[in-house]
């Protein structure tokens, strides 16, 4: 999946700033929580949240820091971090795995697993269709056979497995 595209996608400096937001946000969440639990020191020991809060402290005073930082050193903040080109790739991999993900629960482990490994093979790998469901259904019987038959751990099945009988 070429596209020759070296256009920026994301500044350095912007995705270190929501990522300093983030973190920032996540310690407040940690400083709440921990206040909501106990921060003092009683008589048998510290309180659920003593630690907890000292470390959303940290987390809330280095997120400043790195956010201001973005500010400070303006020229590393103006690189790319990453291309077009590159996060189309990023994307062509992320999307079809959240829609695997999505389908185990649907359709099951085995019949997920088969059509993602036989369709990235045909897609991205540019095999043929003989090789790819030779290749993924191999796989599957692989990992059936490892996890159902010798671990004894089952997988998420789905309506094909059990017209089978093996759900």
């Amino acid at each position: 999946m070429e596209t020759g595209d070296d256009r920026s996608a994301a500044k350095r400096g912007t995705l270190e700033g929501i990522t300093a937001v983030a973190m920032l946000l996540l310690g407040v969440l940690v400083i709440v929580d921990s206040v909501r639990v106990g921060i003092r020191w009683v008589d048998d020991g510290p309180q659920a949240g003593y630690f907890p809060f000292y470390v959303g402290v940290l987390l809330c005073l280095s997120s400043v820091w790195n956010f201001a930082m973005t500010f400070v050193d303006t020229a590393s903040s103006q690189k790319s971090f990453v291309s077009v080109a590159s996060i189309k790739l990023i994307f062509a991999m992320l999307l079809p795995t959240v829609v695997y993900v999505a389908l185990i629960g649907w359709m099951g482990f085995y019949v997920s697993s088969i059509l993602f490994i036989g369709l990235f093979m045909v897609w991205l790998g540019k095999y043929s269709w003989t090789k790819s469901i030779l290749v993924s259904g191999t796989v599957i019987v692989c990992i059936f056979l490892m996890f159902e038959i010798w671990f004894r751990v089952p997988l998420p099945k789905g309506p094909l497995e059990a017209l089978l009988g093996l759900a």
